[in-house]
């Protein structure tokens, strides 16, 4: 869905003063206490410091939309070492820009970043992609250098004012994905756009603006310019937004899901177009369920070898006539020769794959036909339960399963268990490490006898250790 272009009234050249627009308290619904305790402690130490900080992009666009934010990101006009020195709570990061990440208690997070020049959005450079840019800005520079007027919004905590130079309130009110600035060039500088432009319209349901809609489809190609490791990173997160159906949906109406997945395009055609189409948005309805859920406190964690497994799920159903083949022996070993070259060539290699994820991934893939006819015959016989592989492929099974519509998968599956924390015991005289053991057993020592070898009752020990006498 596309909307037909607004008017510019935000000036966009470099050296041009804008005015920005600011909402006071009244006419927003973002209120302080909906920030997260931590980011109103930095914003505060901030302000007490002497230096300006502002809630940025995703937070506020979130906080306006009524939902909440994953992350309160923050700008600052405070440089990185003058944050390091303000935080000792600390560290910096990032390559291209400096960024401060302020660490606190439960494993939170506070990202913290300097304003930002526009010089990487100078629209009289001759450099077609996106070069480095270290250098610090303004507010106003910083707001037209972010890529859609939606996250371009700063909330500043002493008037409880939205500063808006972009017009990101509009497009808000009006349900709309526009980009900051010239579209064709802004794709041009920085093809990785053109996905976050499809994400933030599948996460929100906003329609995009039909110059920056018709900007993507043109510039789609480019897409391969890009570092496959960035490209990789980026399918990651939207197979983990929860919205990953109305993502491939978009992807797929805005022809960018071919230029993404070259090997998805001959099977989308023919008489079992439709059918890979719609096996391939059953299986990210299950995996939008499975990250969408709300009933437990602990949130689901699938592994990255079987969100990318299940991209190539219906791909790699209809390349290799999966779950029906059924071989054993030299013919599953041929098999799996034969996804693992296909897997590394149409995919692994494109985006830069770990060696590691594609064995899992032709793993998990090959044994689909062997969960399926063990199934069939009723439950997991003993050997294949006694694999290494066993639960991470009954697992991916169960998701694809779920997209046959048989049965849902337990969501619990993919919570990862919370390590319990190891002390030191004294058994026998010697310290021994007893861990979390299913059952809530202790971790024997290893060695015959129960005896660790590394202590001795000897007079010199082994490796210098002794053995405590009482």
């Amino acid at each position: 869905m596309t909307v037909e272009p607004q008017a510019q009234v935000f000036s966009q050249e470099e050296g041009t003063t804008v005015t920005a627009t600011v909402i006071p308290e009244s006419g927003h619904p973002i209120r302080e206490q909906q920030l997260d305790r931590e980011a109103l402690k930095v914003l505060y130490r901030l302000r007490d410091a002497g230096f300006k900080g502002y809630l940025v992009g995703g937070g506020v666009r979130d906080l306006y939309l009524g939902r909440t934010p994953k992350d309160f990101d923050i700008s600052t006009d405070a440089r990185p070492g003058q944050l390091r020195q303000l935080f000792r709570n600390s560290r910096t990061i990032g390559r291209r820009f400096r960024l401060v990440q302020v660490f606190f208690r439960g494993d939170k997070i506070v990202e913290v970043s300097t304003l930002r020049s526009r010089s990487e959005f100078d629209i009289n450079s001759d450099e077609q992609l996106l070069a480095s840019n270290n250098t610090f800005g303004t507010l106003e520079d910083d707001a037209f250098r972010r890529d859609l007027t939606i996250n371009a919004l700063f909330y500043e905590i002493e008037n409880h004012t939205i500063i808006d130079y972009i017009g990101g309130v509009q497009d808000l009110n009006r349900g709309v994905i526009r980009m900051v600035g010239e579209p064709d060039r802004r794709f041009v500088r920085d093809p990785v756009r053109i996905m976050r432009v499809i994400r933030h319209a599948a996460r929100t349901g906003f329609a995009i603006e039909a110059e920056t809609f018709s900007a993507l489809q043109q510039h789609r190609d480019k897409l391969h310019l890009c570092p496959p490791s960035r490209i990789r990173d980026e399918i990651l997160k939207d197979l983990r937004s929860g919205a990953s159906r109305p993502w491939a949906e978009l992807c797929i109406s805005s022809s960018i899901w071919s230029a993404l997945f070259p090997l998805y395009e001959e099977c989308m055609q023919g008489d079992s177009g439709d059918t890979v189409r719609q096996n391939l948005l059953r299986i990210f309805t299950v995996l939008d369920r499975l990250h969408n859920r709300v009933d437990d406190s602990e949130p689901v964690k699938i592994p990255e070898s079987i969100l990318l497994a299940a991209l190539l799920l219906p791909w790699a159903c209809q390349r290799f006539n999966l779950p029906e083949t059924n071989v054993r022996g030299p013919g599953f070993n041929t098999l799996q020769r034969t996804i693992r070259e296909d897997v590394d060539r149409y995919f692994g290699e494109p985006f830069n794959v770990q060696r590691m994820a594609k064995e899992s991934m032709t793993t998990l893939l090959v044994n689909l036909s062997t969960f399926h006819h063990s199934r069939t015959q009723g439950n997991d016989p003993h050997w294949l339960r006694k694999k290494s592989y066993y639960n991470d492929c009954s697992r991916f099974y169960d998701l694809y399963l779920e997209s046959q519509g048989v049965e849902a998968v337990k969501a619990e599956r993919f919570v990862a268990a919370l390590k319990k924390p190891e002390v030191l015991e004294v058994v026998n005289g010697a310290q021994e490490l007893s861990g979390a053991q299913e059952g809530g057993g202790e971790t024997k020592a290893r060695g015959r006898g129960g005896v660790n070898p590394a202590f001795s009752s000897k007079p010199q020990g082994v490796f210098g250790l002794r053995r405590h006498r009482n």
